[in-house]
């Protein structure tokens, strides 16, 4: 009802008193400052619901993003989806068993040897141990009876068999020296002095044969043993290596192996398909004391190609695109790598993208770490079986490795969906 019409058809009637017109005028602005009163309370409401809804927004990324960073410093490594979490004592649990289990086993030989005889109980089986290489060295050490006849009747003995046992050993590292002996031969005729050149070194005139360097350089970077620990090994042995000394050879090492870098390079940019990956790395920084980022970019090949795999590590001070499209330059094929946006400059000039399902699996587990989610749990299932198919075809070629993906990839995923995540279920 419009009261405007209603309060002009009123007043235009005269049969009515004022004081009906006033009650009547005093009702319609009653409900007209309630009717504005009602509009600003829902457009409040309205406004806390909008603040609410981005301060829960907000309180899930705060949520995800902690569980996710606590997760890198304190968490299992692995993204095994319900694996239970590791214990950080296992290996001191083991030992404290294996050494528990050996005194129990004393104490009741003991005990056996001074009580009665009992019967004798089965021996608890034990799992096998995994066989030893074939390709390390054997050392036979052969173990003879005392005397060669029968000690009860002194027939002599007639070898009918052998017990074999292997045992694994280890010998620390030794330190030897080479001496190079070069006789000088001079000629009286001509009265010239001949002798045999010197052999080729990694560095000329240095003490550190090619076995030392070759140690030097695994234990720093495959073993991740500092110089200072190295030092304290040969030190074990009388052998003074100093640190700086060592850090010396590592660099001219580094030197010495650039062309055999150069050609890696050259053969892996032979392939079709590339991986990509950077990571952060801490370099000093001389002129402040400090340490600044710089990062490490890593190049790999397929491991679906022919021919050995290949990685190529490029050292750069920043983690901008450029030294990507530095070291890919003129290079075409299709490269594998995350949702870093700077590679995406690369795929403006004609490569192939291949996104990579780890790094999208990672978001999901990630999410349903921080909370338990359905839509994530639901995502890592699906993931999980196409993983499953990816592991039954790890030893097939490429023509068949599609087959079976063709096969049941597209029939392993598109399951009844229970949580109403997608359309198509």
């Amino acid at each position: 009802m419009n009261l405007d019409a209603e309060l002009a058809r009123l007043n235009a009637t005269p049969a009515l008193p004022d004081w009906v017109l006033g009650t009547v005028q005093k009702l319609i602005d009653q409900a007209q400052e309630e009717e504005a009163e009602a509009l600003r309370l829902s457009e409040q409401i309205t406004r806390r619901d909008s603040e609410l809804h981005a301060a829960r927004i907000k309180i899930q990324a705060l949520t995800l993003g902690s569980a996710h960073l606590r997760r890198m410093r304190f968490g299992a490594r692995s993204e095994a989806f319900s694996a239970e979490a590791g214990d950080l004592f296992q290996e001191t649990l083991a030992s404290d068993i294996a050494a528990a289990q050996a005194e129990l086993a004393r104490k009741q030989a003991e005990a056996a040897a001074t009580s009665e005889p009992q019967v004798p109980r089965t021996p608890r089986l034990r799992a096998g141990r995994q066989p030893l290489p074939d390709h390390l060295p054997r050392i036979e050490h052969r173990h003879e009876p005392i005397s060669c006849t029968c000690g009860q009747c002194g027939t002599a003995l007639v070898k009918i068999g052998e017990d074999i046992s292997e045992q694994l050993d280890v010998e620390p590292a030794r330190f030897f020296v080479h001496r190079h002996i070069r006789p000088q031969y001079a000629c009286r005729a001509c009265e010239t002095v001949s002798a045999a050149p010197i052999a080729p070194a990694v560095i000329d005139a240095g003490m550190a044969a090619t076995g030392l360097l070759s140690w030097v350089a695994i234990s720093k970077f495959l073993d991740h043993l500092p110089l200072y620990r190295l030092e304290q090994i040969a030190a074990r042995d009388g052998v003074s290596l100093s640190r700086t000394t060592m850090a010396e050879w590592v660099g001219r090492i580094g030197v010495a192996l650039q062309p055999l870098v150069d050609r890696l390079a050259v053969m892996l940019l032979k392939g079709r398909v590339l991986h990509a990956d950077e990571t952060p790395v801490k370099q000093l920084d001389p002129g402040r004391g400090k340490t600044k980022r710089a990062y490490l970019w890593a190049y790999r090949s397929n491991a679906l190609e022919t021919g050995p795999p290949i990685v190529v590590f490029d050292y750069q001070p920043s983690r901008a695109g450029a030294h990507a499209q530095a070291f890919l330059s003129g290079w075409q094929g299709h490269l594998m790598v995350d949702d870093y946006a700077g590679y995406k400059a690369l795929f403006a000039d004609g490569l192939t993208e291949l996104g990579c399902m780890a790094h999208a699996r990672r978001k999901f587990f990630d999410l349903n770490a921080a909370e338990p989610n359905a839509i994530a749990q639901e995502a890592l299932r699906r993931i999980g079986a196409l993983y499953a198919i990816e592991a039954q075809g790890r030893d097939m070629d490429g023509v068949a490795r599609t087959h079976l993906r063709q096969d049941q990839s597209a029939a392993a995923t598109p399951k009844p969906c229970t949580i109403g995540c997608c359309e198509r279920g």
